[in-house]
Parts: structure tokens; sequence; C-alpha cells
């Protein structure tokens, strides 16, 4: 559970409670879709300083399946990843990777995606093959791959999207959740001996798109489930999440939402603004009272040449300049022998130049997206210890 040691007026600095250990909030979490975060062993990644990682369950039951993976000892074994591990419930991924068609309240019956009050049909973008999940199978895909947080499975509206579609799909979206924490309690209470020293921590995610009072309703159904009669304790979820705020809706917004939601969750519950986001919109969120963090955002732009720069020695993050971002294929770092980043301590910025990683990916060498990789990640993990201090 969450143990707050102190605040700086919104900003919660402490130490979120997991089976495998404590990790320092605020955090952020490197991208671990397929079980590795791209082009870094797990040893980089801790060594760069991250306490938890997260790993896709949509992905990850496609290939290599989740019973392959729980055959070789859960996904921190397979991967070889000693620290907590988060797992999304798949339902993002579901919508975003295939063509949105509905069944559901007349909007269509064609498509790859068919979403109904069971779950949600669609196909692998790959081999077409045809898959149903619904909220009990994300919560057995998650323990099968030994996950430390588990997601429950929510509908995330595109946006724009109107406030009638915002309104079932969060209402969807609840009644996803209740079965989720009822399947999720079942399976602990049926194997108290395997979790009597610690259990995985069980999320709900609040939805409601760009709407104040969706996103009110969002968060006030899920606080009042009725946690007991479902099997569980009568605290509830054990950290809540805010989806749907990094789905192309204007920046500005985000801020809003959390504005309208933060006052509801509970204190000492975590709090998780998923899938956000640059470094100015992370400070920004922590200072408004958000714990956790994920985005592919560093690793992404570091495969594209695209860094993020310290602007000075004592990274002074008060306001949006304290970093700029530099696209290093650009022809003027042809020439530039200084360090990538001369305030980073990362083994890029120690070992390199700018010159030698424009070279690298003028010649489409693939150590290049390693090292870009190794600074931004770098990046984001000193930004968190900066907050955290």
């Amino acid at each position: 559970m969450l143990k707050i040691s102190r605040k700086i007026e919104k900003r919660r600095i402490g130490k979120l409670e997991t089976m495998r250990g404590a990790v320092s909030t605020p955090f952020f979490l490197p991208i671990a879709t397929k079980g590795a975060v791209k082009q870094l062993s797990p040893e980089e990644v801790r060594d760069l300083g991250a306490e938890i990682v997260l790993g896709n369950t949509y992905h990850l039951w496609l290939r290599p399946g989740h019973k392959l993976v729980e055959k070789a000892g859960g996904l921190h074994r397979f991967m070889n990843w000693s620290g907590p591990i988060l797992t999304d419930s798949g339902g993002y991924q579901v919508f975003s990777l295939s063509d949105r068609k509905f069944v559901q309240a007349g909007r269509g019956n064609q498509g790859k995606v068919k979403l109904g009050e069971k779950g949600v049909e669609f196909r692998d973008p790959v081999d077409g093959k045809k898959y149903f999940l619904t909220p009990e199978k994300s919560i057995d895909i998650q323990f099968a791959l030994g996950s430390d947080i588990i997601m429950v499975l929510d509908e995330c509206p595109p946006y724009p999207c109107s406030r009638e579609y915002a309104k079932k799909s969060l209402e969807l979206t609840t009644r996803w959740a209740e079965r989720c924490f009822l399947h999720f309690h079942k399976k602990i209470n049926g194997d108290k001996k395997k979790y009597k020293n610690g259990r995985p921590l069980l999320f709900c995610i609040v939805q409601g798109s760009i709407y104040k009072d969706l996103r009110l309703e969002s968060t006030k159904q899920l606080r009042g489930l009725d946690f007991s009669a479902l099997g569980g304790p009568a605290s509830g979820w054990d950290g809540y999440a805010i989806g749907g705020v990094a789905v192309g809706e204007p920046r500005e917004k985000m801020k809003k939402v959390l504005e309208w939601v933060l006052p509801l969750l509970p204190e000492n519950k975590p709090r998780y603004l998923m899938g956000l986001g640059r470094p100015e919109e992370i400070v920004s969120a922590v200072n408004q009272g958000i714990d956790m963090f994920d985005c592919v955002i560093p690793t992404r732009n570091a495969r594209h040449g695209s860094l993020f720069l310290w602007k000075g020695k004592r990274k002074n993050i008060r306001g949006r300049n304290f970093y700029q971002s530099v696209n290093i294929t650009n022809e003027k770092f042809k020439k530039d022998f200084s360090p990538i980043d001369k305030n980073c301590d990362c083994y890029s910025c120690q070992n390199y130049s700018r010159a030698y990683l424009r070279h690298l990916f003028s010649v489409g060498e693939p150590l290049a997206g390693r090292l870009a990789s190794i600074h931004n990640l770098k990046f984001y993990l000193d930004l968190m210890k900066i907050l955290r201090t």
C-alpha cells in the first residue's frame, strides 16, 4: 500500500508497497511491452534507476501466450526482472490496434472489434486469429503473468466522442471493474496459502472523457461499490488510475480532469495517470498529486533521434524551460564532439559524442537507438528522482 512520508503542497513523496518490494513515489514505469524495454536489457533498465516496469497484457497474451509465461515461472523469471511489474488489462490495445466497430447500443455489428456486455471480441492484427477478452479473462492472464499490480479491464473511449457515448462507456467500465474485483478476490481467497505473505494489488480506472460530470460520476461509481459483498476488503481498490487522458485530446483538458477527479480519491491510495507524458506534463501532474506514470515517449523518441537534454547542471525543474528537445540527426551535430548531454551522467553521455551518435543514426546502426534510449530513459528517471526531493 502507499505510505506517504511527506508532502510538498499537493506533491506526495512516499513508498508504494508491493509483493516484491517498495517503489519510491512518484515514479515512472519504463514500458516493457512484450517483456522487454525496447533495445535495453533488464539489467540496464535497473542500473538506470528503474524500480518497476510495465508489461502489456494484450501483447503477451497473443505472443508468446500467458500459459507459456506462467510455465516459465512468470514474467519476472521469463524476462529476468526481479522488481515489481505492473500489467495493463489489454483493453486499450484491443481498441487502439483494431478498427472500432461495436455491437453495443446500435454502434455497428461488423468489423474487427465487437464490444458487448460480456467482453470484447477482436482479431489479432498479425494473423487474423479471433480472440474474446472478458474482465475475468484479463484478470486470469495477469495472474498467470505474475503481476504485482493488476489493472481492471476498461473501455477507453476515443477523442472526440459524444457525451452519450462517454456515459455508456464509463458505466460499462464500472460493471467490468465490479466483475474484475469479484473475480480477483475469488482467486486470492481460493489460494490463501499462496498469498499469505502478500498478494497483487488491484487498480480501477476512472473514465468519462473530457466531461466533468461524467468523470465525477465514474469516480463515485468506482468508490461506491459494495466491496465486502464482492469478497474483498471493505477498503476497496488498492489504487486508482485515471485513463483516457492521452488519446488525442488537447493537453489543457488533462489538467482539468485531474482538478475534477483528484479531490474525490482516497488520500492513502496511489494515483496513476496512464499513458502520459512529456516532462513538463509529468511535473505538473506530480504537483497536482499524481504518484505514477507510464509513457512510450522516452524510448520511442530516442529511436527516432529525439533527445531530452537538461538545461543547466542543477536541473532546476521550475517552469517549463528546464530541458530542451533536440534531433540528433540534424546536420549541425555532424562535427559536434561534445558529450550528448554534458549535464547527464548516463553511460551514453559519459562515453560518446553528439557527432558519433549522429553518425550512427545516419548509417542506420542499431547502436544509435540503444544509446539514445539509455539517455532518454535516464532523463525521465532522474526527473522523478528530483521530484521526490
